[in-house]
C-alpha cells in the first residue's frame, strides 16, 4: 500500500472517533472534533496530490477515495441532526447523502461501459462548500460548549439577556447551521443534476 493509500485508510479510521467526540459533547470534545475534521480534510488534499506527482494512481485509491470523503461528510451531517440547538432539519441531509448514491451509480454505470467520469468544477465547489459549512458549524458548537462550560449559558439564555451583543451572537448560532446547511444542499443538489445532465447518454 502506497503513501497516498496510506493516508485515505488514516481519513477513514478518523470517522469512528470523530463521532465519537461530537456525540461526547462538552468544550474539549468538540474542539477535538474540530482538529481531527480539520486533520482529515488535510489528509484529502495531500493524498491526491502525492497519488498524481509520484504517479501512484491505483484501483485501491480509486476505490478509497471518494469512499473516506462520502464516510467523512456524511458522518458530520448525520451528527449535527442529533443536536437540537443546530435545527439541522434531516431532509437537507438525507438530500446531500441521497447525491452521492446517485452519483456512485452513475460511476458504476460509467465504469461498466469503460467510461470515466471526472469531477467537474460544480463537483469540487460542492466538496469545498461542504467543508466549510461543517468548519462552521462545529466552530458553533465549541462556541457554545464554551458558553456552557466557562458561563454556565447556552445560546437560548442569550437571547433573554438586554445586552443587544448577547442576543445577536445567540440569534447567529441558532440560525447559522440551517441556513448554512441549506446552501450546501442546494450546491450539492445542483451539482448532482449537472452530473446527470452532462451524463446523460449513459442511460441510453
Amino acid at each position: 500500500m502506497n503513501l497516498a493509500n496510506k493516508l485515505t485508510v488514516a481519513r477513514i479510521l478518523m470517522v469512528p472517533f470523530f463521532i465519537l467526540f461530537i456525540e461526547m459533547g462538552g468544550f474539549w470534545p468538540a474542539a477535538a472534533s474540530l482538529l481531527i475534521f480539520v486533520a482529515a480534510s488535510v489528509t484529502d488534499l495531500l493524498d491526491g496530490i502525492i497519488a498524481r506527482k509520484n504517479n501512484m494512481v491505483t484501483s485501491l485509491g480509486i476505490f478509497l477515495d471518494p469512499l473516506a470523503d462520502k464516510l467523512l461528510i456524511s458522518a458530520a451531517f448525520i451528527c449535527f441532526i442529533d443536536i437540537s440547538y443546530l435545527n439541522v432539519p434531516a431532509w437537507m441531509v438525507i438530500a446531500i447523502i441521497s447525491r452521492e448514491f446517485l452519483i456512485t451509480g452513475l460511476r458504476t454505470i460509467a465504469a461498466a461501459k469503460n467510461v470515466i467520469i471526472p469531477a467537474d468544477k460544480s463537483g469540487k465547489f460542492k466538496t469545498t462548500s461542504q467543508i466549510v459549512v461543517i468548519i462552521a458549524i462545529l466552530l458553533i458548537i465549541i462556541t457554545n460548549e464554551m458558553f456552557v462550560k466557562f458561563y454556565g449559558v447556552t445560546p437560548e439564555m442569550l437571547t433573554a439577556y438586554d445586552k443587544g451583543s448577547y442576543r445577536i451572537l445567540a440569534l447567529i448560532m441558532q440560525k447559522t447551521p440551517f441556513w448554512a446547511v441549506l446552501a450546501a444542499t442546494a450546491l450539492t443538489v445542483y451539482s448532482g443534476f449537472n452530473y446527470m445532465w452532462k451524463h446523460r447518454g449513459l442511460f441510453k
